[in-house]
């Protein structure tokens, strides 16, 4: 993690090490603190509710989880990535608090969506929600490694921030 200072409504991250490398321990962990905070609560952005794209479902579990916790472009084939798993906790803070001036949020048109963007610059996480008019899906969320990819970002911020 960065020397930058986290604000106070963002929990820290969890770690393999702290299940002593039992990536089972690890995972229903992770699944748990996902379950709390978008299954059992209804989270809100900006007056609307979230719901969940739930299909296609893996092992009972929604397919915005496994978006938020894994990567890959195929469905059936996306695998865990640690920083996602490690930052699982964040999305619904960030979405909580997406009027904190540390937060860039942007929204952005793809196909027939509207795609709004909360990114957390100094940590360089993003979540991205799918705006559906009467509702908004939580579509996935990650770290962004690169300073390239940083740039792109800031980029796509400064064209499209209201």
């Amino acid at each position: 993690m960065t020397a930058n200072i986290l604000p106070e409504w963002l929990p820290d991250l969890i770690l393999l090490e702290d299940f002593q490398g039992d990536w089972n321990a690890f995972f229903d962990f992770i699944y748990d603190c996902f379950e709390k905070d978008f299954i059992l609560n209804k989270p809100v952005y900006r007056g609307k509710r979230l719901g969940l794209k739930r299909h296609p479902e893996y092992d009972g579990k929604s397919a915005t989880f496994w978006h938020m916790m894994s990567e890959g472009s195929n469905e059936a084939e996306r695998t865990p990535d640690m920083r996602r798993c490690e930052r699982i906790c964040w999305p619904k803070p960030i979405i909580d608090n997406s009027t904190d001036p540390s937060l860039k949020v942007w929204s952005e048109k793809r196909g027939s969506s509207q795609r709004i963007h909360i990114w957390f610059e100094p940590e360089g996480y993003l979540v991205v929600l799918d705006d559906r008019k009467d509702f908004i899906l939580p579509w996935t969320a990650f770290y962004i490694e690169y300073e390239h990819q940083r740039k792109k970002y800031n980029k796509r911020w400064e064209r499209n921030k209201s």
